[in-house]
């Protein structure tokens, strides 16, 4: 599944954020934050360890989940890419700027 469309559903999201505020959380502490069903909030869980967002432990008769850092890889680079050229844009036109506030500021002291 396309990392993208994993995270196109605000429930994982949701869920993504638990789990970086809270670090590794019980499938009952994750459910106990949504008043979706259980049985809804495992299927969540379940495509996001599909996708490898998360990864979960069993201990006993629990199920612990926390993120996998390595799983968001895909979205940052995604991400650091894209700021990249955003950035170079913005710096382009801060040129353009800057140069044009020259020409004005040449032509007023000429006029003068």
């Amino acid at each position: 599944m396309d990392m993208f469309s994993v995270l196109a559903d605000p429930t994982r999201r949701q869920i993504i954020e638990l789990l970086a505020g809270g670090g590794q959380l019980t499938a009952t502490q994750i459910y106990d934050q949504f008043e979706a069903t259980p049985p809804a909030i495992s299927q969540h869980l379940k495509v996001l360890r599909e996708a490898q967002v998360v990864v979960m432990q069993k201990r006993g008769q629990q199920h612990l989940y926390q993120l996998n850092s390595a799983g968001m890889t895909e979205v940052e680079t995604w991400l650091q890419s894209l700021s990249r050229r955003m950035n170079a844009r913005f710096e382009a036109l801060d040129a353009v700027l800057e140069e044009e506030q020259q020409k004005l500021q040449d032509g007023k002291d000429s006029s003068d």
